[in-house]
């Protein structure tokens, strides 16, 4: 039987390569909806983004719910520097045919988890739309299975501070709200995203399938990835938000460890940073299973063969 989840995102490249990812997997992953929030770049772009790959992937049955346009008590901080500045740059895309929902993200997730059993929640992005809802109504903490996120670091650090991951800092008090409720939580880490990162044989095998989706997100990648070959040096950009679905899919393809993780909301200087406990020295009750380890070349593969069946 296929996963019922609700993939909540602020498509970003990466987060498009997840959209389709989901999408193209209907066997295994029923996608209730798809949520946006403010994030990589603002929310109206981000429902736009959300929509174009619905079409991409030939599945405009999956509505779009617009979410949360900032986070829920600081300025909303965006990230075009590396996404660009529609966020899905590198590709050539028409506006969408279709409009989003008129149900709110934050509605529609209360709504779906309060009707229906054994919901998983993917989070590719701040988790604003999560927390908010939690706040509203504390109920649907226990009627998710399980959350899978992408976000956080640990031995890597940060990517958007020294000590801090995107998705985290841009909304660490949602993320400390998600991290205290009792969930059983998955974190797709930066220490697992940065070994996965993107070739050009990797990326040409997306433009060899000969198909829109597979030059959308070869074009995709080649932008997304220009900004960590000139920050870091690295040959190629970890691909981050896929691996979330990839987990849904193939979780062998990851290892890890229950750990307790707390989430930084007062300190200027740390703000946003997860707080892993790894090694079990705080004494602290699991919280969450932290994944470090990734089979790349299975995660490229999967990536690969999915897309290419749009």
């Amino acid at each position: 039987m296929s996963t019922p989840v609700i993939i909540d995102t602020d498509p970003g490249q990466d987060d498009a390569v997840a959209l389709l990812l989901a999408l193209a997997s209907p066997d295994e992953i029923e996608v209730l909806g798809i949520t946006t929030v403010g994030g990589n770049v603002p929310l109206h772009l981000t429902v736009r983004n959300a929509l174009i790959m619905t079409e991409l992937a030939g599945r405009t049955d999956v509505e779009v719910h617009p979410g949360c346009p900032g986070p829920m008590s600081r300025p909303l901080v965006t990230a075009e520097y590396v996404h660009g500045d529609t966020g899905i740059d590198g590709a050539s895309f028409a506006d969408p045919s279709i409009g989003p929902s008129t149900v709110g993200a934050v509605d529609f997730i209360i709504d779906t988890l309060l009707a229906r059993d054994h919901v998983t929640v993917c989070t590719l992005g701040p988790l604003t739309n999560i927390g908010t809802a939690m706040q509203r109504e504390p109920r649907i903490a226990d009627r998710i299975d399980g959350l899978v996120m992408m976000g956080g670091g640990f031995f890597e650090g940060g990517n958007c501070t020294p000590a801090a991951e995107f998705n985290i800092y841009v909304d660490p008090e949602a993320a400390s709200h998600v991290f205290r409720s009792g969930i059983p939580l998955v974190m797709m880490p930066l220490d697992v995203t940065h070994r996965a990162l993107t070739s050009e044989a990797r990326i040409g095998a997306f433009a060899a399938l000969g198909t829109a989706a597979g030059d959308a997100v070869a074009g995709m990648l080649r932008f997304f990835e220009r900004y960590d070959k000139e920050r870091y040096g690295t040959g190629g950009a970890p691909l981050h938000d896929p691996t979330v679905i990839a987990y849904l899919l193939e979780p062998e393809l990851f290892t890890g460890r229950e750990c307790h993780v707390e989430i930084e909301t007062r300190s200027e200087l740390t703000r946003g940073m997860t707080v892993v406990d790894w090694w079990g020295l705080t004494g602290g009750d699991a919280n969450c299973l932290v994944m470090r380890e990734i089979d790349d070349d299975r995660y490229f593969e999967l990536l690969t063969e999915r897309i290419g069946r749009l």
